[in-house]
């Protein structure tokens, strides 16, 4: 079988000898929509990272490949690395937009790796170009703003921007890197369900970084979780019982709970859960 993403013993350490991943594999088939789950210092972010191929794995370490495309293998980057990434869209939590330039601007960086350098530097894009990137506006329901700066936009209307820099990217795959996690509840929700209304339209694969759980059970079919970098769960997030979820996370589970996130409609089986963790 051909997965969008397949990633065989990876590892990552850091400091003082502490993995941030520790021998993690996975396979995201395309189309899927896939959380990863767990508290901060759990490896989400960091296992993202190198799905991109920003960084490597420890020397030696596991493989990864996107599309089809090898990423890395035994701790050093593909040299085609730069042309793998072409087709893989990375939503950061920051939002990572040039908020002097106009949102359309910062949407159409999206094609940087399609265009000619010298159109590339001088930031020129074609009238159909300007298009598809407004029509990628339109999808996430901001092309209102198309031509304000960046700057003027919400975290929310923000972060739907960098969502629809993916879009004229073409991206096969998205990773998106705590994309809530410095939003409001609404925004919250508008900025998931983009993100899965693209899933289901385009039949991308995307993977989701979160620390809540009520948002992971609600949008992702399936979740991986993740603790001290290991893999603890991969199965149906309707298997994520409360249960289960104060046995992999013990006290770390406080983090993960809903606080008002993305409240409706409501996720039944977590009220159990927040009886237990308060007893």
């Amino acid at each position: 079988m051909n997965y969008a993403i397949d990633v065989q013993g990876l590892s990552k350490s850091f400091h003082a000898g502490a993995k941030a991943l520790d021998d993690v594999s996975l396979q995201v088939a395309d189309g899927e929509m896939v959380a990863l789950l767990g508290a901060s210092g759990s490896g989400k972010s960091t296992l993202l990272r190198h799905l991109a191929g920003f960084v490597a794995g420890d020397a030696g370490s596991g493989s990864v490949t996107v599309n089809g495309q090898l990423i890395q293998r035994r701790g050093k980057l593909s040299r085609q690395v730069r042309g793998a990434r072409a087709s893989i869209g990375f939503v950061f939590q920051q939002f990572n937009l040039v908020g002097r330039l106009p949102v359309i601007t910062n949407v159409l960086t999206g094609m940087l790796p399609r265009v000619p350098l010298w159109r590339s530097l001088t930031r020129w894009f074609r009238r159909d170009e300007v298009r598809a990137g407004l029509d990628a506006l339109a999808q996430v329901g901001i092309d209102d703003y198309a031509f304000q700066r960046a700057s003027t936009l919400s975290g929310g209307q923000q972060q739907r921007a960098a969502i629809a820099r993916t879009l004229v990217q073409n991206a096969r795959v998205i990773l998106a890197d705590e994309p809530i996690a410095s939003l409001d509840p609404e925004s919250s929700r508008r900025v998931m369900d983009t993100l899965a209304q693209i899933n289901r339209s385009r039949k991308v694969a995307v993977v989701v970084s979160l620390h809540q759980v009520d948002v992971a059970l609600r949008y992702c079919p399936r979740v991986v979780a993740l603790r001290h970098g290991k893999v603890v769960f991969d199965g149906p997030s309707a298997n994520l019982t409360p249960a289960m979820l104060s046995e992999l996370y013990g006290s770390e589970l406080n983090e993960l709970l809903p606080e008002t996130a993305i409240a409706a409609p409501a996720m039944p089986g977590l009220a159990p859960l927040a009886r237990l963790v308060a007893a």
